[in-house]
């Protein structure tokens, strides 16, 4: 045999020995898929079954308070339901067309579930046979010790989950097998209601930190709960007088426009000792950052803000001066 034909060979198996590692790496992600999705569907069981089905037919809550707790989890539930059966069949490519079509239930789950915790939290507080009935269907030995707060953000888990599995099944797939053009769709759609999820909970977070510093500062003049403002960072600066005063120390706040300058308040006032008093707020649109000293990561260094009416000087003794100078910039560009 010449030594052609023998390279020849040699790469055949190369490639029918690449084909084998994909084949089995996507068996294995395809049968951990069915397993989790298994798993997946008994926990959503458990809430339509033992919550949704039965407040319905008893109707402890309202209709529109039972649509706001639970949203489109039974759509969920169903669609689950239908990828389930096509997976223990082996029609992947079936399976995936129609999960597909219900890719936004998970987008509308995900918006409306800082609202279903609000309602639950506020059901359990003034509805006493709601309370009552939760307990009770907790208590069964299905739950295994959860709550239903537990079981409320799986599909968000779930939908995270999709999105690896997806990827693994994609990259273990031959471009011309019969499932790799519906994976590679699947995989997109999943990526797009990704990122709107994504949206929703980063723009929740944001709303929580801002609401978190308008409870930190005292009183209500400075308002830091506005449309379209983004957190950025905090943390304690020393201000550096333009007369030879002593350094104060000041915590300030980082947000999208604004950066706040504030002191604590008196450790003995009656209402506010815990509190923060607004310093200065200092609009960033007209706002040029200086790194005055302080090149290195191992030392602290000097700032200078120069604002159209104020020129403000801040210190700091460890290496995050150059985060600060670096989150500035960025927010003031």
């Amino acid at each position: 045999m010449s030594d052609s034909s023998l390279l020849f060979m040699a790469g055949v198996n190369t490639v029918e020995e690449q084909r084998a590692r994909w084949e089995r790496k996507r068996s294995r992600t395809a049968k951990d898929l069915l397993e989790t999705e298994h798993k997946y569907f008994e926990q959503l069981d458990l809430v339509v079954t033992f919550f949704v089905t039965i407040l319905k037919a008893k109707g402890t809550l309202k209709p529109a308070v039972l649509e706001t707790i639970f949203g489109p989890l039974e759509s969920i539930y169903s669609a689950s339901h239908v990828l389930l059966l096509h997976l223990e069949k082996g029609n992947l490519g079936p399976g995936l067309e129609n999960f597909c079509q219900n890719l936004e239930l998970y987008g509308h789950y995900a918006e409306n579930l800082e609202q279903a915790n609000k309602t639950l939290k506020e059901q359990l507080r003034k509805n006493k046979s709601f309370r009552r009935f939760k307990k009770l269907q907790e208590t069964r030995p299905q739950f295994q010790g959860r709550k239903l707060e537990d079981l409320l953000p799986l599909p968000l888990q779930r939908f995270h989950q999709y999105k690896h599995f997806l990827r693994d099944l994609l990259e273990n797939s031959s471009p011309g097998s019969t499932d790799y053009q519906k994976l590679a769709k699947a995989v997109k759609s999943v990526s797009e209601v990704s990122r709107w999820v994504q949206d929703i909970i980063r723009k929740r977070e944001n709303s929580l930190q801002l609401l978190r510093v308008q409870k930190l500062l005292k009183g209500q003049k400075t308002h830091v709960l506005t449309p379209g403002r983004w957190y950025i960072r905090e943390g304690w600066l020393l201000v550096v007088p333009s007369k030879g005063e002593k350094l104060k120390r000041r915590m300030f706040f980082l947000f999208s426009d604004i950066f706040i300058a504030t002191k604590p308040c008196h450790p003995l006032h009656p209402l506010n000792s815990s509190k923060l008093a607004c310093q200065a707020v200092y609009p960033l649109h007209q706002c040029i950052v200086d790194k005055v000293f302080g090149h290195t990561q191992s030392q602290g260094g000097l700032l200078s803000l120069s604002f159209p009416h104020k020129t403000l000087l801040l210190m700091s003794s460890d290496q995050d001066i150059n985060d600060w100078y670096q989150s500035l910039s960025t927010a003031v560009r």
